[in-house]
């Protein structure tokens, strides 16, 4: 039942989170990690229920990922009182960790205006639910398991190179 009640929390605030950030074209929060990791879904987020506290297209077009995160989270503890409980460094990563994600949405969820509609929740039935593999990460996997596939192979090379230097040294060959 705890499985099925995590579900449904996830779904109600993704929902909430979707239906907030509906009006800004360049956040897509699919998810509780990848979706989170340019700063992006978190100042929309903000933005969307707090406009007079920062300028969007300043956020948005000149900083960092890192300096969003820390922007976010920022306006977050100054003037909704949750604590700065994320580290930029941490979220901006290829996988952020989903439940720290999941906490520190669900503090801005309690402070903030909470509907969400039906037709948000069917919205979010309606993805895909398992992880997307980024094609970066897709890429990163591959060149790690050609660079293990060369290392193995150089590695039987130089076995076998050696095995027979060692038999050369072992039994000399008399002419």
């Amino acid at each position: 039942m705890a499985g099925l009640q995590q579900t449904n929390s996830e779904k109600i605030l993704l929902s909430w989170v979707r239906q907030s950030t509906r009006n800004y074209p360049q956040v897509n929060v699919i998810n509780f990690t990848s979706s989170w990791s340019d700063g992006l879904a978190f100042n929309a987020l903000l933005h969307s229920h707090r406009p007079d506290l920062f300028d969007w297209n300043a956020v948005a077009s000149q900083q960092s990922p890192v300096q969003r995160l820390d922007h976010a989270f920022n306006i977050a503890r100054q003037h909704l009182g949750i604590e700065k409980l994320l580290d930029p460094e941490d979220i901006a990563t290829a996988c952020p960790d989903k439940k720290s994600i999941f906490m520190y949405v669900t503090s801005l969820f309690q402070v903030l205006p909470q509907q969400v509609t039906m037709e948000a929740i069917r919205e979010v039935e309606m993805l895909p639910r398992h992880s997307r593999v980024t094609r970066e990460e897709h890429i990163q996997v591959h060149h790690q398991q050609h660079f293990t596939q060369e290392v193995s192979c150089f590695t039987f090379l130089l076995l076998s190179c050696c095995s027979k230097v060692v038999v050369s040294l072992t039994y000399p060959i008399s002419l």
